[in-house]
This record gives C-alpha cells, structure tokens and sequence, in this order.
C-alpha cells in the first residue's frame, strides 16, 4: 500500500504543478482559500482510492469541508490532504505538498508527503522506517534549544488564537531561529529528515497532521500535544521534535 501511496501522490502532485498559476481561486473564509487545482487533485485522489480499495474510508477535506467517502465500516481509512499550503499555492508560492496516510483500526500505518515542486517524496510506514527519495532518513541530533532552528504556522482563525504570537515570540527569543513557510505537512516532514529541530501548532486538521506523524514516528522522533499526551490528530494540536529538544519545548509552551 505504501507504493500506492507514493504512486497517487505523485500523481497528484504533477497535476498541481501544471495547474499553477492558472487554476481559479475561490474564498472559503475570510482568509481561507479553496483552487480548482485543490479539488481536481482530491478527486484524483478518491478515485484512484476507490478503484483500487473500493471498501475503505477516505477522510478528506472538500472545498473546506470534512467529508467521508464510503467504508465507514471499513477497518482502514485514508486521511488526505491534496493541497496543503494553498495559501502558498494560489501566490505561486513554492511552498506546499500533497500529503496522504492511512490508519488501521485507529493506528496510523503509512505517510507519504510529496513536494512536487522539488520532487521529494517522504513516505514511512509502521515499524519500516522513513525515507526521502528511497533514501532512509532521521530526525536531527540538536541537544538544545538555543541551537535549533524551530517552525511553526499560522492559525486562520488568529483572533480565536490569541496564544500564537505569545508563543512565537518567546520561542524567536530562545531558539536560534523560528521558520513560518505554510505547509504543516512540509514542516513536519522537514523535522522527519532533520532539517527542522522541532514544529508546533495549534489549531490543525487530522489531514495536516497525520501522514506527517508517521514520518516522524518512523524517523525516532516525538510527537505529542502540547501537555506531553499521545498524539490525537482530531485535537488539533501538534508539538513534535527530534526528541532532545522536546522537554525544552514544552516548557516554553507552559509557562
């Protein structure tokens, strides 16, 4: 299933790219935007899903909207994001991905998050590791905080929020440096491979989160909320790291 995974990602992520900077953008929120290209490449996404395992669940995110496609009995579901950084994307931004796992009896078991714009392909699966371009990756070895390069994102609805710019600012005043490039699944990917030392958000979807968690799972990284509970990828929020800084990090965000 995980070369299924790649095969539709990629898939998806050629028809982006040949839809960018000509796909026709609509508003979903006052901020929020939604593309022709986003749901050209959700459907080609579903439908591949459901040629080829016709009796499983797709969790997908439609025009905005969270929807369920067939399989609701189904022992596997399908979490997808065909675009996340849309925001990005309708700029021309070269900055999103499409982003695909998929869970078995409530466990995540495979993640792919593809760059098309760079032709990275992340994927991992249950106890197999994690790679980039079929190529084995792991988070990095920054034991400390003030020597790590951090990424986060911005919550659309940022007045309901008001915590974001309070941790931003304490994390831009202890870490090296903080990152806001738009794309939760690239972000947490980045970490995977250890280009980020550590990523936290609040207010995330289970499509931003959920191929990303396998990546880092598989990677030897952590994952968790902000309170060092198991990660629930319906709860919105999402610290993960390469571990060392992780207790560092949560201090930050208690306090």
């Amino acid at each position: 299933m995980l070369n299924f995974a790649t095969q539709i990602a990629r898939e998806a992520g050629n028809l982006l790219v040949q839809r960018l900077g000509v796909a026709k953008i609509t508003n979903k929120g006052d901020i929020n935007l939604v593309t022709e290209a986003d749901i050209a490449a959700e459907n080609l996404i579903i439908e591949r899903i459901r040629s080829y395992y016709p009796q499983h669940g797709i969790l997908a995110e439609e025009s905005g909207e969270a929807i369920m496609v067939g399989g609701k009995r189904s022992e596997w579901k399908w979490i997808i994001d065909p675009l996340d950084g849309t925001t990005n994307y309708a700029h021309g931004y070269p900055c999103f991905c499409v982003s695909i796992a998929l869970e078995h009896q409530g466990e995540l078991v495979i993640g792919v998050i593809y760059d098309p714009m760079r032709n990275e392909m992340f994927a991992a699966e249950r106890g197999q590791g994690a790679t980039l371009n079929d190529r084995r990756i792991r988070v990095s070895s920054v034991e400390k905080l003030d020597a790590a390069m951090l990424c986060t994102g911005f919550p659309y609805n940022v007045r309901e929020r008001p915590d974001f710019a309070r941790e931003f600012t304490k994390f831009t005043m202890e870490a090296q440096s903080v990152r806001r490039d738009g794309s939760a699944a690239l972000d947490l990917a980045y970490v995977a491979c250890g280009r980020f030392d550590g990523f936290w958000e609040d207010g995330l979807s289970p499509w931003d989160i959920a191929a990303g968690a396998v990546l880092i799972q598989e990677a030897r990284g952590r994952i968790t909320n902000f309170k060092d509970q198991p990660l629930d990828i319906y709860n919105e929020q999402v610290l993960a790291t390469n571990g060392l800084v992780h207790e560092a990090m949560m201090r930050v965000l208690n306090r």
